[in-house]
């Protein structure tokens, strides 16, 4: 059975049975605790926590998920997979315990003729929690099944909850026994690889307290709205109907692997690391697709920081089978057919997830092999110093900066005869983590508890009407300070205010919030930020310049006509320059992220290259052609399919609902889906001014724009530099630039000669230092202070001349110099100087010590500083003093 029939399967079952099906939300979640959707209930979470009223009774769904926790088993287990679907069932306070059993045993065992999964019965186990009398009651009424095959388990395995106070509540888990070739007879509690978890019903029934663990906490009470979750494993479940040993060798995964073995010219299952590696980049190249296919780009933070881990490792997995050469169009070509099936957008998006992918395997291959030239340099340095191992922080230094994997150093490593200082390696990684864990765990204090918002959430969804208004007769629902409610705030206070409805635009879609007030009988509200705390709800956070505010009071939201104006101007703006990007570069050329407030636009869209000034120019010029076109700026709400039929473009990142609101600009010149204010036709947008174009990542480009009366001001400013310029240079203005190109090359020339006339100067020094030179000790000296030196290369070429001329003698040369008003010594020998122990590096090392700075280097030439320029006469004394020594 393939893997698209039992998800298929399963939504049918389900939608029968009154559930409504709920499309998978976006592996980016909503949850700013999350970087990703981590499970099947993760989109429900408002629903079941009571934060937000659900819309339905029951819904059912097949979720994708992703989960990096375990990354370093993926390959080794049945068990472990980055990307994962989670079927789910759910209810809000609907059916309860009895029913959820009833429905699983029969969507199991039912025949696959008849629309089940035809499991057979005798195969199945299920667990419940230790006291859960109630659950095994069901168990043995629903399914009939015998004590021996239902087994109690305590909280660690069988009791669920958030980790935090709210809802909790035991958990019953079905198991599939594949029988003793997969390990010892007694069910779950004995062997969970012969026994596979597949489907996991919790019955959140009940409000726990503070804990001090997963298992020690306080049960206050019971819900009083019963709920379920479940979740079945999907490719759990796949594998064993397909009857292959993993969830790797299912139809959506094996695909890969097996093109990863053709590419390696290794045969799979016969030879266990080679397996493991193979497994590993089948699963990273369907997770990384995955992942790239709703909007996540690669980066080295948060989820672009997980993106690029799992293409960095399957290259490095493609590396240890043996291949070096670029894969991913090969292997990505292979996951997406595997997955257009059940995820169309893979294939509809493959050009800018291909963009992105194997731009990231181009330069992780250079990256490679950049750092395999600093490990041969680090290699090199620790043989000749004697060690037998690669130092700690050099490893480290290759992971952290370079992105080079720890496993790779060492191998090279131990490819070159030495070891790595591990200990020192994974001190140095430790220590990485606490610190983020540290910021994460900072960042997540900060969010405010949601369940704050539970009450006000519950008297309805907050009216947006600033669309078509920009003040809003309302009132006040509830005020939050500090994370709390209050029932008034007086002049200075920050608070939250929630209102029934609003015309103040809340941040999302790139556009920052409205600026604007509220103000009511006997009280006036700055507005400082307006949010979107839970689904639904508009949060306004104001100072009370005046009066005080109570809750229940009579409000009106009162938006800066003139800000919201400038706001919607540069949203257009975004529009415009996204739709000019899309006809000059391409379809490939899609957004990845965008900036609106007033007078100013940042858009980042999928580019691997810097855009050259010409193109740069072409995309302004055609951006503001449109605004000279006045287009209208027509916005429509309709059914999210609809719109995409019209060829609306869904951008990544965002969430969309059944209903959706559409913007064009010039017809389907410029069609997005899009939630923010914009202007009624394009020429209010007024101009657009392109002022940056950079690099935000390996495969990412970014545009800056001024809009509006921004841009005019800027334009005005280059006009009056380019108008000074004029005037000082005595030319006309299409001349200004070729006058500063000479200019520049004229003063190029000048400073070449006076380096040459410097260099020169220094030269003529060589014959007296030469002559200079003194037996000291086994060797001969010539250690002097030198004026008339501009820069330390001019004291090194120096030093060099001299060397030069004394090569077949035993000297040492030592010079000094004070250099942008700091000393500097560069120490070199000759090779006689060298077998009599003299050492440079040792030297400078020492001169460097009394000048209260460092240095260092090899035996024949070094150099060292300080900042102690009195000094530098006794340090050049303290290296006499040891080369007497010699």
């Amino acid at each position: 059975m393939q893997t698209a029939e039992i998800r298929q399967r399963w939504l049918d079952f389900f939608a029968a049975r009154e559930h409504t099906v709920v499309p998978s939300a976006s592996l980016v979640s909503d949850d700013p605790t999350l970087l990703f959707t981590v499970a099947g209930m993760v989109p429900f979470i408002p629903y079941l926590s009571g934060v937000v009223p659900p819309p339905y009774p029951r819904a059912t769904s097949v979720q994708k998920c992703i989960r990096t926790l375990d990354i370093e088993e993926v390959g080794k287990t049945t068990r472990h997979g980055t990307f994962f679907q989670m079927n789910g069932n759910f209810s809000f306070g609907d059916y309860f315990k009895e029913q959820a059993i009833e429905y699983a045993w029969e969507l199991l065992t039912t025949s696959e003729a008849d629309g089940g999964l035809g499991f057979a019965e005798k195969d199945l186990w299920v667990t419940v929690y230790e006291d859960d009398d109630e659950a095994i009651a069901f168990w043995k009424k629903t399914a009939g099944l015998p004590d021996e095959r239902i087994q109690r388990r305590g909280k660690e395995d069988n009791y669920w909850s958030t980790g935090q106070p709210g809802p909790a509540g035991p958990c019953s888990e079905i198991y599939f026994d594949r029988g003793p070739a997969y390990g010892i007879e007694g069910g779950p509690v004995a062997d969970e690889d012969r026994y596979i978890e597949i489907w996991n019903l919790v019955f959140m029934q009940y409000l726990r307290g503070e804990g001090t663990s997963k298992t020690e906490f306080e049960i206050l009470g019971e819900l009083p709205n019963k709920n379920i979750d479940t979740g079945m494993g999907l490719e759990r479940v796949a594998f064993l109907k397909q009857g292959v040993e993993n969830l790797y060798e299912i139809d959506q995964v094996r695909p890969v692997l097996d093109r990863a073995a053709e590419l390696a010219g290794v045969t799979y299952g016969a030879n266990q690391e080679n397996d493991v590696r193979l497994r590993v980049v089948a699963d990273h190249v369907r997770s990384a697709l995955m992942l790239m296919a709703d909007g996540v780009q690669a980066s080295n933070e948060g989820r672009g920081y997980i993106l690029r881990r799992l293409l960095r490792r399957s290259v490095r997995a493609m590396r240890l089978l043996g291949v070096d050469t670029a894969t991913f169009p090969e292997l990505f070509t292979a996951s997406r057919d595997a997955m257009k099936a059940a995820y169309p957008d893979v294939e509809n998006e493959y050009a800018r997830i291909s963009q992105i992918a194997y731009g990231e395997e181009e330069t992780f291959l250079k990256t490679l092999a950049s750092g395999t030239t600093i490990l041969d340099t680090a290699v090199s340095e620790t043989k000749k110093s004697g060690a037998k191992a690669l130092a700690g922080d050099t490893a480290f230094l290759l992971h952290d900066t370079f992105g080079f994997p720890i496993d790779l150093t060492l191998e090279m490593a131990e490819e070159a005869g030495l070891s790595v200082d591990r200990a020192a390696f994974d001190t140095l990684m430790l220590d990485q983590r606490t610190r983020a864990k540290a910021d994460a765990k900072a960042k997540k204090s900060i969010l405010a508890d949601l369940s704050i918002y539970t009450d006000l959430r519950a008297q309805g969804e907050t009216v947006f009407t600033g669309y078509t208004d920009l003040e809003t007769e309302t009132s006040i629902l509830g005020l939050l300070k500090d994370g709390l409610p209050v029932q008034s705030a007086s002049a200075g206070d920050v608070v939250e205010v929630i209102v029934g409805a609003t015309s103040l635009y809340a941040e999302s879609g790139g556009q920052v919030s409205d600026a604007g007030s509220i103000i009511g009988d006997g009280f006036d509200l700055e507005v400082l930020d307006v949010q979107k705390p839970v689904k639904g709800l508009v949060s306004h956070t104001v100072e009370v310049r005046s009066g005080q505010v109570n809750a229940g009071a009579q409000a009106t939201t009162v938006v800066d006509k003139n800000y919201r104006a400038a706001a919607a101007a540069a949203h257009s703006a975004t529009h415009l320059v996204h739709a000019a990007l899309r006809e000059v570069l391409g379809e490939t050329a899609h957004q990845a992220g965008s900036l609106n407030k007033a007078g100013y636009m940042r858009f980042d869209f999928s580019w691997n290259e810097a855009l050259s000034s010409e193109t740069r120019t072409e995309i302004e010029e055609i951006a503001n052609n449109a605004i000279l076109a006045d287009f209208d700026v027509v916005t429509r709400e309709m059914a999210l399919d609809d719109a995409k039929k019209m060829g609306a473009m869904a951008l990544f990142g965002e969430k969309y609902g059944e209903t959706v609101r559409m913007v064009d600009i010039g017809g389907p010149w410029s069609r997005e889906l899009c939630a923010g204010t914009h202007v009624a036709h394009s020429s209010q947008v007024g101009l657009i001014n392109l002022v940056s174009e950079s690099s935000v990542g390996s495969s990412n480009r970014r545009v800056e724009a001024l809009v509006g009366a921004d841009a005019f001001k800027s334009l005005a400013a280059e006009r009056a530099i380019v108008h000074e310029l004029s005037s000082s240079l005595k030319a006309p203005r299409e001349q200004v630039t070729t006058r500063v190109a000479d200019l520049v090359a004229s003063l190029k020339a000048a400073e070449r000669k006076i380096a040459e006339f410097e260099a020169a100067a220094v030269r003529e020094q060589i014959p007296a230092l030469v002559g200079k030179s003194a037996p000291v000790g086994s060797v001969t000296a010539i250690v002097e202070t030198v004026t008339g030196i501009a820069s330390v290369d001019d004291l090194r070429n120096l030093v060099t001349g001299v060397r030069e001329k004394v090569q077949a003698t035993n000297t040492v040369i030592a010079l000094g110099a004070v250099v942008d008003g700091k000393p500097a010594v560069i120490v070199a020998t000759t090779e006689s100087s060298r077998a009599a122990g003299a050492k440079a590096g040792a030297l400078a090392k020492l001169a460097a010590g009394i000048l209260g700075g460092g240095g260092g280097g090899r035996d024949d030439m070094a150099q060292g500083g300080g900042t102690n320029v009195n000094e530098l006469g006794s340090a050049l004394q303290a290296i006499l003093a040891e080369l007497r020594s010699l």
